[in-house]
């Protein structure tokens, strides 16, 4: 019998899988505990719809991430700090505080934790900064740091 998981089952598949199994095991488990539907040809096609609106949503996404990513090539995002003598800061920018800028100076809101800065930004000067838009699809920006009058 071919059913559609309504949910993730162990060693059967994931949300969404259409799979065959046996009659017994699919009215006695899957159907009556709601883990599955019958595969009828109305539940196959909202499948396809559902799959093809998924689908959808990854390219454009995908095209988004892409269009930032070559926005970002020009961008040179400006903060300042305090720093003490030879342009060593006192305590460090974060990928928050980077993040912060580029919303407030470029309108692009980009999640904190996809701005590769490890150990942060620690002295005045001009910083490459690599940030992971989307799987497979990263963006590089200019950090320019100036010591607080």
């Amino acid at each position: 019998m071919k059913v559609i998981l309504t949910q993730d089952v162990k060693a059967q598949g994931k949300k969404g899988d259409l799979i065959n199994v046996s009659d017994g095991y699919a009215n006695n488990y899957l159907l009556k505990r709601g883990l599955a539907k019958l595969a009828t040809k109305q539940a196959l096609n909202e499948l396809e719809g559902k799959k093809g609106a998924e689908q959808y949503r990854r390219n454009q996404e995908e095209l988004k991430a892409s269009n930032i990513a070559e926005r970002m090539k020009d961008m040179t995002v400006k903060l300042t700090a305090k720093a003490g003598q030879g342009g060593k800061l006192f305590g460090s920018i974060t990928s928050k505080d980077v993040a912060a800028a580029l919303k407030e100076q470029y309108n692009i809101d980009i999640d904190k934790r996809k701005i590769d800065l490890p150990d942060g930004i620690k002295s005045c000067g001009i910083r490459d900064v690599k940030v992971s838009l989307y799987a497979g699809i990263s963006g590089t920006f200019k950090v320019e740091v100036t010591e607080q009058k």
